[in-house]
């Protein structure tokens, strides 16, 4: 399709690299929820994501538009932003696992900012595709530590997204999450270099696996070991509760029984002499009862959530705190972490955040959550029939 006269030269050499482009079509989905979940829970763009989720997303909300983040080849990996907006995106195929590169799907903010390198906006009629000259959109690349582009920022929406203020927003916005990636590589290679050196460093951390499964296991380097359901019972109470517990607190926390202290003193001793042979950095002090020189996976996934990634979380969360165990203490904490993580994607409202953890155990069995994923799926999402059938099984039980 030939470019009109009179558009801008950076728009009309789009045009002429967009030529192959059928302007009639829509972006094919070029990632599945697999390929997605793994690149938004990991990498410069999982380390980028709660950044642009802190500092944009209400305000994009509230200007009725999108905000997007593509890979280095132009894929959309998240969308987020106003219903009505995300829902018209949807329309034209602007949604997670498209492919918006200029040379497949023609003249975008997204694709030709990756494509020049630098941030650009496009204009409604400036777009090469039919569909999308409804919106305009400005876009910003994202670079890493080494300056090699790992993906794109955008805005889409009506007028509003092409102001004179949002490429300069677009830009501050991915300059924090610049340094966010930069700061995150400076660490893992920290940590790399503290390995390698060896010899003078303190035990390695422990690590307390207490999510989906009946029974603990504890982890200090290369070395695992599978705990009893009691010392797993003790150490999540105590390591959910940083303060320490007296010792009859304790025991009414693992045995519902005050009484049973003499019983938990011995517990104790047993529990000592295994972190001693398996954790040497971990300490079990006693009046009160305190652990330290753990950490848990519910510490990692909660930590996560209050990072605004609920994705990696969701995707960290294995099920719940020690299923199988019936101790009053562990019962709160389980209670207590399925409830975060249900507060959090319903607050969030996003797409992503409920499917994932729709997926998961306690998702699939909450209603509520089930009929808001329902009220924010594409209207010819394929999952919305089997949502439909999942809440009326449940709303029968």
């Amino acid at each position: 399709m030939p470019a009109p006269a009179g558009l801008r030269p950076l728009v009309a050499e789009s045009w002429r690299r967009s030529a192959r482009v059928d302007p009639d079509g829509l972006p094919t989905l070029a990632l599945d929820d697999a390929q997605l979940d793994a690149i938004r829970g990991q990498g410069p763009i999982g380390t980028a994501l709660p950044v642009v989720r802190r500092l944009l997303l209400d305000d994009v909300r509230a200007a009725g538009c999108v905000v997007a983040l593509t890979d280095a080849a132009g894929c959309i990996v998240w969308v987020d932003g106003a219903r009505a907006a995300r829902r018209a995106a949807e329309d034209m195929g602007f949604t997670a696992g498209a492919d918006w590169a200029e040379e497949h799907a023609g003249t975008s903010a997204p694709g030709t900012a990756l494509r020049l390198g630098r941030g650009v906006q496009i204009r409604s009629e400036e777009h090469y595709a039919t569909a999308v000259k409804a919106f305009s959109c400005t876009a910003v690349p994202l670079h890493a530590a080494d300056g090699s582009v790992v993906g794109a920022l955008d805005i889409t929406g009506d007028d509003r997204a092409v102001e004179r203020h949002t490429l300069p927003l677009l830009t501050a916005t991915a300059a924090a999450a610049e340094a966010e990636i930069a700061l995150t590589a400076l660490r893992s290679t920290a940590t790399t270099r503290a390995a390698v050196r060896g010899g003078h460093r303190r035990p390695a951390p422990a690590e307390l696996t207490l999510l989906g499964s009946d029974t603990a296991t504890l982890r200090t380097g290369d070395r695992a070991v599978r705990l009893s359901e009691r010392h797993s019972e003790v150490l999540a109470v105590l390591a959910s509760t940083p303060g320490g517990l007296a010792a009859a607190d304790l025991a009414v926390a693992v045995y519902g029984d005050r009484r049973a202290v003499p019983t938990l003193r011995a517990e104790v001793v047993r529990l000592r002499r295994v972190l001693a042979d398996h954790a040497p950095g971990a300490h079990l002090s006693s009046r009160p009862y305190r652990l330290t020189g753990i950490r848990t996976d519910v510490e990692t996934v909660l930590s996560a959530l209050d990072r605004g990634a609920r994705l990696q979380a969701v995707d960290g969360y294995a099920g719940p705190v020690l299923p199988g165990s019936a101790s009053p203490g562990v019962d709160d904490l389980r209670d207590a972490v399925r409830s975060r993580f249900r507060e959090s994607v319903l607050t969030d409202g996003g797409v992503e955040a409920l499917q994932a953890w729709s997926r998961t155990a306690d998702g699939a069995a909450d209603p509520q959550v089930l009929r808001a994923l329902l009220g924010v799926l594409p209207r010819r999402s394929p999952r919305r029939a089997g949502l439909v059938a999942a809440i009326e099984a449940l709303d029968r039980r």
